[in-house]
């Protein structure tokens, strides 16, 4: 199929690649020129794992282009609009790029045209866009409306392109639901080779869900609002288990397998970020504001999120006395791991706090550094874990990179001004850090001391959640 993707940020580029790969001929658009350029030449303006190769063989083989929207519209015979909404002040979702592509489209595209919201909007904005394509559209377009929300997860969005959970589609006719049928077919029936992962062969099918549009908008907000809750409440939790002198861990696991409540995002740290999450309970309060419901529940879940931060700064206050003029290394940059974007991370927030309190800070991160420069000048950025941490008096962990549990702790301690490491993401295990001679402090962990509660064959560390859940079984 004749495909168009509007947007080439990190869902347009995806949606595009990926689709391109399943077989379809895709035009990818974007405003950007510079982009434009950037991605012809198969350089990518982002980093997510694996998409730059499919680009590539894509391009090669003529299934991906790159265009500018006015061109890239005419002729398809689907459209992804896949433009970012980024919030407002009073936290609503900015939907001027949403309508200026619906114009685009009315006026450039021809025939008989499925035009498939993908972008994270508030509900109705399908029926608005359904307006504006009829009050624009130039002669001999028929347009279809359907919505069709992402729920990629930034570095690991090809496999979730490729293997979802669920497809959801919001659409008015049966018409609209054949042709969206028609473009996932390769992935509904998983009758394609994965690029990615090999053993994928026998993966299971994705559900298909099938709903009017304004209830495929409201599954997006509604998901990721729910697991911002999540993990605000398992952060609160966290708290808790400081103050009375329990293991979140263990109480994490414990909820976790019950299948009602599922152990996904029962993860304490020093709260959520990124460009989804933030954004998306903002709008979805918005959203139930206009619409006369109190969603005060989300609310609360902002507010906790938002005092992580110093949650955890007071924890290198409370070692450290005070934080002017101490060394502290900065272990992570981007949101998460496996990503460059640095959209609302809590760790440039925590650089900030640290900087005012005339804290000196040295940052690491294996692919978000140059982002972070951009935004957060006059901090030192260092090309290494080990050369931000030369004379720390603490080390700070703020994102769960995998290359930062293989650190050399020897080695470390040799060249930091005290063993000293805040843990933010709770990633290693107190009594395994103590015992190579660091004062280890996490997040709703009990200190390392000895134990002999029958889980653990040894009697100077405490059990872990997979020793536990081995236990329990």
């Amino acid at each position: 199929m004749k495909i168009s993707v509007i947007g080439a940020g990190y869902v347009g580029l995806t949606t595009a690649a990926c689709l391109a790969e399943i077989g379809h001929h895709v035009r990818c658009a974007d405003n950007d020129e510079g982009k434009l350029n950037l991605l012809r030449s198969g350089k990518m303006p982002f980093f997510e794992p694996h998409l730059d190769e499919i680009v590539h063989r894509n391009i090669i083989a003529g299934r991906l282009q790159f265009e500018i929207p006015e061109n890239a519209v005419v002729g398809a015979e689907a459209i992804f609009i896949c433009v970012g909404t980024p919030p407002l002040e009073n936290g609503e979702a900015d939907l001027c790029a949403v309508a200026n592509v619906a114009r685009t489209i009315a006026q450039r595209a021809t025939g008989n045209c499925l035009v498939i919201e993908k972008s994270t909007v508030p509900v109705q904005t399908a029926q608005k866009l359904k307006r504006q394509l009829q009050q624009y559209a130039g002669k001999g377009l028929q347009c279809t409306l359907a919505s069709n929300p992402e729920f990629l997860r930034e570095g690991s969005a090809i496999q979730d392109s490729f293997h979802p959970e669920r497809i959801v589609v919001g659409v008015e006719t049966e018409e609209a639901e054949a042709r969206l049928r028609e473009i996932y077919a390769p992935i509904l029936e998983q009758t394609f080779k994965c690029p990615v992962h090999t053993s994928c062969t026998h993966a299971q099918k994705p559900a298909w869900i099938v709903t009017d549009t304004n209830s495929s908008e409201l599954i997006k907000h509604a998901s990721n609002s729910f697991l911002a809750m999540k993990i605000s409440f398992i952060n609160m939790v966290a708290d808790l288990c400081e103050a009375v002198g329990a293991d979140v861990t263990k109480v994490a696991l414990g909820m976790g397998m019950d299948p009602r409540i599922g152990s996904a995002f029962l993860n304490p740290g020093i709260g959520f970020g990124g460009f989804c999450f933030p954004k998306d309970v903002q709008a979805f309060v918005r959203i139930a504001t206009k619409a006369g419901c109190d969603f005060s529940l989300l609310k609360e879940v902002e507010n906790i999120n938002k005092r992580r931060i110093e949650h955890f700064v007071e924890k290198v206050r409370q070692e450290l006395w005070v934080l002017r003029d101490r060394k502290i290394a900065l272990l992570g940059l981007a949101f998460k791991p496996n990503t460059d974007d640095v959209r609302f991370a809590p760790a440039l927030e925590l650089i900030r706090v640290l900087v005012r309190e005339g804290a000196v800070v040295s940052a690491y991160d294996p692919q978000a550094t140059e982002k972070a420069k951009a935004v957060l000048p006059g901090i030192r950025y260092c090309s290494s874990p080990y050369e931000a941490a030369e004379e720390a008096e603490a080390i700070m962990i703020a994102t769960e990179w995998e290359e930062f549990r293989d650190l050399d702790w020897d080695h470390m301690k040799q060249i930091i001004a005290r063993p000293l490491v805040v843990d933010g993401r709770n990633m290693f295990k107190p009594a395994e850090m103590t015992a190579r001679g660091i004062h280890y402090i996490s997040i709703g962990k009990l200190p390392a001391f000895s134990v002999d509660d029958g889980l653990s064959n040894s009697s100077t560390s405490i059990a872990s959640p997979g020793e536990l859940q081995a236990v329990l079984k």
